[in-house]
This record gives C-alpha cells, structure tokens and sequence, in this order.
C-alpha cells in the first residue's frame, strides 16, 4: 500500500469532517439553534420520541447537556416533555416531525441535491467502494467511541 495515498486519504477524510462540522454549525445557526443542536433533533427524528437518558446515551451527551438541549429545543416548540403512557414517572421527549423538517428542509435542500448529482456520478463499482469506506469508518469511530 502506498503510504502517500493513505495519507492522502486520510487529510481528505480529515477535511470532509472538519467541512462538515462547519457547514452543521452554519445551518444551525441560520435555524436559530444554538451549535449542532439540530444534529441532536435526527435522533429524535430517526428514533422517534425517548426518555433524555436515552438521549444521552445515543448522543454521546452528558445528561446535564442534555437537559439544557431539550430545553433549548422546547423554548423553539420543537420538542416536548410528556409523561410516558405507562409510567408517569418517566418523561419522554418528543419531536414535533413536521416543525422541524419545515425548519431543517429548506437549509439542506441545495446540498441535498448536489450530493445526490454527485452520489448518480459515480459508477457501481465505485458507489460499491464509497460504501465500503464509509461503513468501515463508522465502525471505527463506533469502536473508537466505546473505547473512550
């Protein structure tokens, strides 16, 4: 393997997740949100409504930050308290779906639709390859993360 490649690579790969952090933060403050709060909501988003314990857990958070996320997000009426159904001691919180893709649509419409123009760009084989660099290098922050 060359090493130049693979530290080449590996700048790409740095940059891509710098890039991204940039743009998450960019979109979020044009939403009125504070950071990359509005990552938090696609785990809402996604999952569906939890207790903030499982939010931690998900997110990595602590659950003093979670506190203060919900928070913020309730203050904009994009999320909830409510008890649960079958135990009122425990709190779920729950995503208003429609408010918030209302809010996060538009924002990511553009790069959307550059991402798919590029994606439709690449040929099988090479989709095949991006597919296999991205799972491994989920699982390996998956495994990094666990570890710490």
């Amino acid at each position: 393997m060359d090493a130049e490649v693979v530290t080449q690579i590996r700048r790409l790969s740095q940059v891509y997740a710098y890039t991204s952090i940039q743009m998450h933060e960019a979109i979020g403050r044009k939403a009125g949100l504070a950071g990359t709060d509005h990552k938090y909501l696609g785990f809402l988003l996604q999952k569906g409504e939890m207790t903030a314990g499982e939010l931690a857990t998900l997110s990595g958070l602590t659950t003093g930050a979670v506190t203060g996320l919900i928070d913020r997000l309730e203050k904009k009426k994009l999320v909830k308290r409510q008890f649960a159904a079958d135990d009122r001691r425990k709190v779920m919180i729950v995503p208003d779906t429609k408010k918030i893709m209302a809010l996060l649509e538009p924002l990511y419409r553009e790069f959307r639709s550059a991402s798919e123009k590029l994606i439709a760009s690449f040929n099988n084989k090479e989709l095949k390859v991006l597919e296999k660099y991205f799972s491994g290098a989920i699982d390996i922050m998956n495994e990094t993360t666990s570890k710490l």
